[in-house]
């Protein structure tokens, strides 16, 4: 095992550690695998009470998925298995939201796709003031996975749909007001509090003594207009209701959903649209017929060329418009992939 992910057991807390501080903690394959293979084993393992999941410096919980490697691979004409590692990610998903634990995310700092994956499904998620959530997929050519197909449907008065459009990014007083989180304290307690989870015997109670009541930010305080925008129908809607709202936020939300790829922006709000009435592993199996589709495109490698490769931040999506987005394709990300669906009940 390398040391991109370390596993400590200590008293009854079983300790994951993403160990890439350089690379903002982002998940490889390898991670995925060998925090799997850990899970299980302590699922099973009744010397481990609870399982505490932490980023290693103090930038990042884990910023994403390797994806450069995927981009990589793409340019190098290794076009078999390009899915295989989001596979993998999305069971990983899956079986963190029905472990059997208490399963303790305690995100501090940038935590965005992957990591969100990997923390976001777990019973108790636990930021500091350096909390910044997002799902910037839609700015890379892809989409809001790992598990968003269900939460961000379910976050309170379309806040989620908002956040799978846009972009939007949730400070500490967002994140826990959307549901994002479940509890909120100082970064100074993190050593404490992961102290207290060894002899743990109630998360609760071991929570209780470092808890905070953060501010409201600006997503709590813009719900009801979040609501009324982005209850539409279409994002042509939307996009008409934001256009007419007079507020800098219906503005800025705008501008934001505008610079995104057409096709991932229309993707995503269908998958908001399903994933609202299905259960967990069907969203799951949804994600991964689209990812099947979508790394054998274009777009999400355009979108990775810009912002991580030559960095120039200009992609040149294709099409450009949203009017220009063929429906029979759009369609085409929701069907069952030719290696089948993801094996999961």
């Amino acid at each position: 095992m390398s040391d991109d992910i370390l596993f400590e057991k200590r008293g009854h807390a079983g300790f994951i550690i993403l160990n890439r501080p350089r690379a903002l903690n982002a998940l490889n394959h390898g991670m995925v695998r060998a925090m799997a293979d850990q899970l299980t084993r302590w699922a099973g393992d009744p010397g481990v009470a609870h399982v505490a999941v932490t980023g290693a410096g103090d930038k990042a919980f884990c910023a994403g998925g390797d994806i450069r490697s995927i981009y990589d691979a793409r340019q190098a004409g290794e076009t078999e298995g390009l899915s295989s590692f989001f596979r993998d990610e999305y069971l990983l998903n899956a079986q963190i939201k029905a472990y059997p634990k208490p399963y303790v995310a305690l995100v501090n700092g940038i935590v965005m796709g992957g990591g969100v994956g990997v923390s976001v499904h777990g019973s108790h998620r636990v930021g500091t003031e350096k909390t910044m959530f997002a799902m910037p997929e839609t700015g890379i050519g892809f989409f809001p996975d790992v598990g968003g197909t269900y939460f961000l449907p379910r976050m309170p008065k379309k806040s989620g749909v908002y956040c799978a459009l846009s972009a939007g990014r949730l400070k500490l007083g967002d994140a826990l007001a959307t549901g994002v989180l479940t509890h909120a304290i100082d970064e100074t307690s993190l050593a404490d509090l992961e102290l207290a989870l060894e002899t743990a015997t109630d998360i609760g109670a071991a929570l209780a003594p470092y808890l905070i009541e953060p501010e409201r930010g600006p997503v709590a305080e813009s719900l009801d207009e979040i609501e009324e925008i982005f209850s539409a129908s279409s994002v042509a809607d939307i996009l008409d209701r934001l256009r007419a709202s007079g507020s800098d936020f219906a503005q800025k939300a705008l501008a934001a959903i505008n610079s995104k790829s057409p096709t991932s922006v229309l993707i995503a709000f269908e998958q908001m649209s399903r994933g609202a009435d299905l259960s967990f592993n069907d969203c799951m199996k949804l994600e991964y017929r689209i990812v099947s589709r979508i790394v054998q495109g274009t777009e999400f490698y355009e979108g990775i060329r810009a912002v991580l490769v030559d960095k120039d931040q200009n992609p040149k999506w294709s099409p450009s418009q949203f009017s220009q987005v063929d429906s029979a394709d759009l369609a085409s990300y929701f069907v069952e992939p030719t290696d089948g669906d993801l094996p999961l009940r």
